[in-house]
């Protein structure tokens, strides 16, 4: 079950779920449109190994826009920061980014109960784009959660994307054991 445009805006005056800057203009029938932070960035070694840190290289978006190229993952960043207490968020891309053949995940869309920041997209587009700061870019929807929960994710030990930021971040495999 999906929440609707009235049960968002229930949980939003009762602050289990948390968007800013929030524009009523954004809420749709069953989600809320998130719109592309200022920044970008991309990983500065062609080949990435997942047991290391892969670091990036982090750009403003100009105001005449930015055009994305085919082949290269592009991290971006929301420029909503969010709060989800009692739901699971999900991120999906428009229709209309899709019709212009922009990704803005490759697998990351499901939020968990408790996350708080910025969401980080992977972007990556099938022929050149021009893409600007503050264009429409996906749309947030919210799943009930059945069941109690043990540990969300803002008060996870070792929780590797807690840290509030206004830019994309990288990823952070190279944490993990294996």
């Amino acid at each position: 079950m999906i929440l609707s445009d009235s049960r968002i805006l229930e949980e939003i005056e009762k602050g289990t779920i948390v968007i800013e800057p929030y524009d009523r203009k954004h809420l749709g029938t069953n989600s809320y449109d998130v719109h592309l932070g200022k920044y970008l960035a991309v990983y500065n070694d062609n080949i990435l190994d997942a047991k290391k840190h892969n670091k990036v290289s982090h750009f403003e978006i100009p105001v005449e826009g930015y055009v994305l190229l085919p082949g290269i993952l592009y991290l971006g960043v929301t420029d909503e920061y969010t709060e989800t207490h009692a739901h699971v968020p999900f991120l999906e891309g428009k229709s209309s980014t899709g019709r212009l053949g922009i990704d803005i995940h490759a697998t990351a869309g499901k939020g968990d109960v408790g996350f708080c920041n910025s969401w980080t997209l992977e972007i990556s587009c099938v022929h050149p784009v021009r893409i600007y700061a503050g264009m429409p870019i996906g749309q947030l929807i919210y799943f009930p959660v059945e069941g109690e929960i043990l540990h969300k994710y803002n008060k996870k030990v070792g929780a590797k994307y807690n840290e509030r930021t206004v830019k994309p971040v990288e990823s952070m495999m190279w944490k993990n054991e294996f």
